[in-house]
């Protein structure tokens, strides 16, 4: 029997007043092609490929993320790219980080390898069906185009033109509590890989002291260190909004404690 998850879970993010983030939410819910292709790519990351989830949780973490990730960036008073270059709002940058973390991993169904290339090939025929229930030309193109570049720029060296990709490409690395590692390792098998995945015990991202977005990372022990190097520390140095998130990684283990702050990785 699969380990990949077989029972469908409701998309969901807090649309707040968003009523297009609102119906886009339905949208999503509604497409059956879509959840099966969440389900297709979780079978040849777990099954397959011996990773851990890439499916329908995974998608609900990275969104939730990203749409924290984006609200936070524009409390504090940092414009959104499509705003900025195509005069749409706020409201539409949200739709763009939700549905490119829905997006982002499509392309694992064809094949995990350069699965970000393949998930364009799924996600441009998905994204302008959904947000054509949303959109009118010519701002239902600018929506595609825009999504379409978070997609391929989650890629950890793929350069992030606009704020909204960044915001992707680090909401797709937070998901890595313990037994969500993005890094392969055999069911049983004792490395630094297993021994950093178990050490992160949660992650959470709150308004920063010294920049926009504070990412706080808890570890059981510092083995977990490896997990932000691995993780987090390429893509969020690739990405567009390096300049605006501080990671503190708080370690209280059983034989030590202490508070790393981090604010250049």
């Amino acid at each position: 029997m699969s380990q990949a998850e077989e029972t469908p879970l409701a998309f969901k993010v807090p649309t707040r007043h968003n009523a297009k983030l609102h119906k886009l939410v339905g949208l999503i819910n509604a497409d059956q092609e879509l959840l099966q292709l969440w389900h297709c790519a979780n079978i040849n990351a777990v099954d397959r490929s011996g990773i851990s989830d890439h499916g329908g949780v995974h998608i609900r973490i990275v969104s939730n993320a990203a749409l924290r990730v984006l609200r936070l960036l524009v409390e504090a008073g940092i414009q959104p790219s499509i705003v900025t270059h195509h005069g749409m709002t706020s409201d539409d940058a949200e739709l763009v980080v939700v549905l490119a973390a829905a997006l982002h991993d499509l392309g694992i169904a064809i094949h995990r390898d350069s699965h970000e290339s393949y998930s364009l090939i799924l996600a441009y025929p998905k994204a302008r069906q959904i947000l054509g229930g949303i959109y009118q030309e010519p701002e239902l193109t600018t929506m595609v185009a825009e999504t379409l570049h978070a997609v391929i720029a989650h890629r950890w060296d793929v350069h992030c033109l606009t704020l909204e990709a960044g915001v992707v490409k680090v909401a797709d690395a937070l998901d890595m509590t313990a037994g969500r590692s993005r890094i392969p390792f055999e069911a049983g098998q004792v490395n630094i890989h297993s021994v950093s995945a178990l050490a992160v015990e949660e992650v959470s991202i709150q308004k920063g002291e010294k920049r926009p977005v504070r990412v706080s990372v808890k570890l059981g022990n510092s083995a977990g260190i490896f997990q932000l190097d691995e993780l987090l520390r390429r893509k969020l140095k690739n990405s567009s909004i390096a300049p605006y998130v501080e990671v503190v990684a708080k370690i209280e283990g059983e034989t030590e404690r202490r508070l790393l702050e981090i604010y250049e990785l």
